[in-house]
Formats: structure tokens, C-alpha cells, sequence
């Protein structure tokens, strides 16, 4: 799977369709990222935005792979992950409605899943799923922990998706 280099919002206009961004690939992000209206962002890979930096769409955030922000990440609707969710030590993570990752969740301070503010949300729109929790504070939403299928993690290295165990991935800051 290729993986994109965005240094600038500028650098985004490659991916831009009708309802946001859509990168078929992994996409490392080296500047904060702001999406205005209700603009999506999906990414078939894995998200990376560099340290210090964070994620805000109007709309939703997917990503096949994990999503990773140095600060907070910011949805008006959902954020998906295929992998992990990893914000900031010292930032949160907030959606309009749900919030689901497979692998594990981790941020600094709080989470807000289902604050949406233009219709009614039920208690499925307030929930935070992931594989394990590991990290926070689940300040508004209704935490399920799933729990992780295997103790092994997928992993992109120069364009190649190889399987390292989970303890090995820690190790190299991974998730």
C-alpha cells in the first residue's frame, strides 16, 4: 500500500472529491489538518499525523488502518479506525456521534462520543467500541470493550504489511 507525505492543507487537494478526501493508501501528515463543513476524510490505510499536531473534519474520520495524532482528534460525526486510535498524551478525543476502533484506544484526557447537536442520538450514536481500552477518560459516551483478536498487529514497512507480535509494536512505539 503507498503511503502519501502531506506537509500542507495545500497538499490535500490530491485526494479532494465530492464529500472530502479519500486517500486509497497511508497517509502521514506532518501539519494540523481542518476540515471545514461537513467534509469527511477517509484514508484505506493507516493515518499518521505527526507530533504536535492534531485532526478536526466537520464530518467523519475513517481510516482502514490506525489513527494516530499528536495532539486531539475531532470529528462533527464518527471516527473509525481499522487499527488503533492513539491522541496526545495532554489531549482528548471528541465525535458528534460514535466513536469505534478495533485495536486499542489511548488518549491523555477525556473523550466525548454522541455530543451531536442536530438531531436526537440514541445510545448507540454515544458509544466509544474498541478492542481494549488503555487510556483516559471517558468524559460523555458509553464505553464496550470488545476485546483484541490476536497478539499480533499489522504493520506497513516500506510498502509491505508484515504481522509483528503486539509487545514488539509497544516497543517500537507502534501503538
Amino acid at each position: 500500500m503507498k503511503t502519501y507525505m502531506v506537509n500542507s492543507m495545500e497538499d490535500m487537494k490530491q485526494f479532494e472529491n465530492e464529500s472530502g478526501y479519500k486517500v486509497e493508501g497511508n497517509l502521514e501528515v506532518n501539519c494540523s489538518l481542518v476540515f471545514k463543513k461537513s467534509l469527511v476524510l477517509v484514508v484505506d490505510g493507516f493515518l499518521y499525523i505527526e507530533a504536535g499536531e492534531y485532526i478536526e473534519a466537520g464530518g467523519y474520520i475513517e481510516a482502514g488502518g490506525s489513527i494516530k495524532a499528536g495532539e486531539y482528534i475531532n470529528a462533527g460525526w464518527s471516527i473509525e479506525a481499522g487499527g488503533y486510535i492513539k491522541a496526545g498524551d495532554n489531549y482528548g478525543i471528541s465525535a458528534g456521534l460514535h466513536i469505534i476502533c478495533k485495536d486499542t484506544l489511548n488518549f491523555g484526557l477525556n473523550a466525548f462520543a454522541g455530543i451531536c447537536t442536530w438531531r436526537e442520538t440514541s445510545d448507540e450514536d454515544k458509544t466509544i467500541t474498541c478492542g481494549k481500552f488503555e487510556g483516559g477518560e471517558v468524559a460523555y459516551g458509553v464505553l464496550k470493550e470488545t476485546g483484541i483478536e490476536s497478539g499480533k498487529v499489522k504493520i506497513t514497512c516500506e510498502g509491505r504489511e508484515v504481522e509483528i507480535s503486539r509487545e514488539s509494536a509497544k516497543a517500537l512505539n507502534f501503538i
